[in-house]
């Protein structure tokens, strides 16, 4: 008989350490393959941000230097991420590559924690909602429907996720090169969707804001959600605590290393040719974009500045309506999508936000055409979509060759540009056209 309450089972003692060791033996061979790279290829990003902290342990320049050849990499972060690296800086070169890439899965454990709470919560506490919401057989099914997370179940789930994550293109790629974006997507996530952090709300957008600037969408978004009409109080502080933090975290290295932080902000900055060759494969933003285009200068920059309007404007917008609506996670999902548009320059690594918009997409797991939706997106953000472009273009068939080669080379930022509309107005309509399911 059922009692319409969710049931649950005691979960065995060994469901958490078997997820984690089923996980260990599923992304050993990405951890030891790019841990056994050649010496001048492995995390060679990992290698500048401790280059950068050995700068500061020398009294050397932070941003005159380059890492050893082949690479020739110069230190692109802002002054305070060179004085947070110090402690990378006084580790052996091996202990920081392992440091750095189990870095890379902690916080990649949280934001699938975070960004799939719906799909990972054990207790169902939706079915009281939609018991009173809902009619008819719907109703009944989902107040007499038993609890999801019992024994294994959550520890088993959380695994999959982990292990699926792991694999999409932007997330190899972390731990390929040793990159950072991972730890920037937890801290802004965390720091928007935790229910009782027990640190400043907002102190951790400020951090992930001073250390790479990008995260200073999440501003936008504070900004835009704290003021105005239908804002929200608890936004509004979290502005103020983010605004203050990365303030204090920039002003510091004036303190600290002034010649270093007056060299970034007024000479290192300004340069974007400093991150790369910006009409790489690899930059997927709309300015990337557009620059594979070969226009004029003048005209690039122009659409460029039309299309960063038009783009903010339109994510922003359905970001605030998501978090009004009450859907956290999808409204941070859009504004991460903005760091990596808007940006003028965006890695595919820079894409890790792509765990979040899965997370918003699956929801609770319980509408399938979400689940299926999700599992695309996930498929396509696993192969290596834009090098497709590449072989394509390098193929020099007439017509197919330059417009098709084009088209699939800009794979992952014309993707990005899709999940914003899929975010912003098919998920909307999904969730009403699942509500009324019979």
């Amino acid at each position: 008989m059922t009692t319409g309450e969710a049931t649950t089972t005691e979960r065995p003692p060994w469901g958490w350490p078997l997820a984690l060791l089923l996980i260990v033996v599923a992304v050993a061979p990405l951890v030891i393959q790019w841990l056994g790279n050649v010496d001048d290829q492995r995390l060679v990003d990992l290698d500048v941000y401790r280059t950068g902290g050995q700068a500061i342990l020398e009294g050397r320049p932070v941003y005159d230097f380059v890492t050893p050849a082949p690479q020739l990499l110069p230190f692109t972060y802002p002054p305070i991420a060179a004085l947070l690296a110090t402690p990378l800086a006084a580790m052996s070169w091996p202990a920081a590559q392992w440091v750095w890439t189990a870095l890379v899965f902690v916080t990649l454990a949280v934001s699938v924690g975070y960004g799939f709470r719906a799909l990972l919560g054990h207790a169902v506490p939706y079915r009281e909602v939609l018991g009173r919401a809902l009619p008819g057989r719907r109703a009944a099914r989902d107040r007499d429907a038993p609890g999801r997370a019992g024994g294994a179940g959550l520890p088993m789930a959380f695994a999959l996720l982990m292990i699926a994550c792991t694999y999409l293109m932007p997330i190899r790629d972390q731990v390929r090169f040793g990159q950072v974006d991972i730890l920037l997507v937890a801290l802004c996530l965390a720091d928007c969707v935790a229910r009782r952090p027990v640190w400043p709300r907002g102190m951790l957008i400020g951090l992930a804001t001073a250390v790479k600037l990008t995260p200073g969408v999440f501003l936008i978004y504070l900004l835009i959600t704290g003021f105005g009409p239908g804002a929200r109080q608890e936004q509004r502080r979290t502005f103020f605590m983010a605004a203050f933090t990365a303030a204090l975290l920039t002003l510091l290295p004036f303190l600290v290393i002034p010649a270093d932080a007056a060299e970034f902000w007024f000479h290192a900055l300004l340069d974007p040719e400093r991150l790369g060759a910006n009409a790489a494969t690899t930059n997927q933003s709309m300015r990337g974009m557009l620059i594979r285009l070969y226009l004029p200068d003048w005209l690039t920059s122009l659409l460029w500045l039309a299309l960063v309007a038009v783009v903010a404007w339109y994510g922003f917008r359905h970001a605030r309506r998501a978090l009004l609506d009450g859907h956290a996670v999808t409204g941070v999902a859009l504004v991460g999508l903005m760091a990596v548009l808007l940006s003028p320059v965006a890695w595919i690594h820079h894409l890790a936000w792509v765990v979040v918009v899965l997370g918003a997409l699956a929801g609770d797991g319980r509408d399938p055409v979400r689940v299926r939706v999700a599992a695309g997106v996930w498929l396509y953000y696993v192969v290596p979509i834009p090098w497709w472009g590449v072989t394509i273009k390098a193929a020099e068939i007439p017509v197919l060759s330059p417009v098709l080669g084009k088209i699939v080379q800009n794979g992952f930022g014309l993707g990005a540009l899709a999940l914003v509309w899929l975010l912003g107005v098919w998920l909307p309509r999904r969730r009403e056209v699942f509500r009324t399911l019979p």
